[in-house]
């Protein structure tokens, strides 16, 4: 029996990268997954690969989107156990290129929809259920060109501290996640021509020399989903492979 059976989790943001791989690794351990994201044919696929899972199109930033894919989930029956709010972009830009379109689209997607979705989530919200955010080193890093993305992720960990607060004394527990850089599409949307370049610079400085496969950050996800994490409650978990620690 897995660690989630019988358990309802919702992953935004799942049907590529750490979304997808987290939604494997919670319906490997039992749980009923639905995911979302905004590219319909990809969360077809996704779905057939999960398994054990409902794909419901939407954007997070979008509150008729999120309360469509609530809908679904309200309609299962289970409550909801599980909330992997994941979904996010990003866009490198110097301050003196970053236009106020780009700025207003990263804040909408990683900040705004991680709000709306962890709001609405409340009326389903089973008592003793966990809820895990995508926040990432850049919130403490920085980096040229990084400045609304660290910025974006600087406010989802401070919901983690004050949703874990107000939420504790139903069991719930929020905490967030801060992955170091990964191997998925993400990067490569965000450094284009570079990527291959910048990949090898950046596995250069780390401890073991390379990116995180995205399994490895479901793995850390799944950790706090689950009863294993019983007593972690507003902490941050870096999955970082030493970026932000030595």
């Amino acid at each position: 029996m897995g660690k989630l059976e019988g358990k309802t989790a919702v992953v935004t943001g799942g049907s590529t990268g750490i979304g997808l791989a987290t939604a494997r690794r919670l319906a490997t351990e039992g749980a009923h997954v639905f995911i979302t994201g905004r590219r319909e044919p990809e969360l077809e696929k996704a779905v057939a690969t999960i398994g054990n899972a409902t794909a419901v199109p939407g954007d997070v930033s979008v509150a008729a989107d999120v309360d469509r894919l609530y809908e679904r989930v309200r309609e299962h029956g289970q409550g909801l156990d599980v909330l992997f709010a994941n979904a996010g972009i990003n866009h490198i830009a110097p301050l003196d290129e970053l236009t106020e379109a780009s700025h207003d689209a990263v804040f909408d997607i990683n900040v705004k929809g991680t709000f709306l979705t962890v709001q609405k989530a409340l009326p389903l919200l089973n008592d003793g259920a966990s809820v895990i955010l995508t926040s990432s080193t850049a919130a403490e890093g920085g980096g040229a060109g990084m400045s609304a993305y660290g910025a974006s992720k600087a406010a989802v960990r401070a919901y983690a501290r004050a949703w874990a607060d107000e939420l504790g004394s139903r069991g719930v527990r929020v905490n967030a996640i801060s992955p170091g850089p990964v191997d998925t599409a993400m990067w490569d949307a965000a450094f284009g021509d570079r990527a291959k370049e910048m990949l090898e610079t950046v596995a250069a400085g780390l401890p073991p020399k390379r990116f995180a496969d995205p399994d490895e950050i479901a793995a850390a996800v799944t950790f706090l989903a689950s009863s294993d994490s019983s007593f972690v409650y507003g902490a941050n978990l870096y999955v970082d492979g030493g970026m932000n620690q030595i």
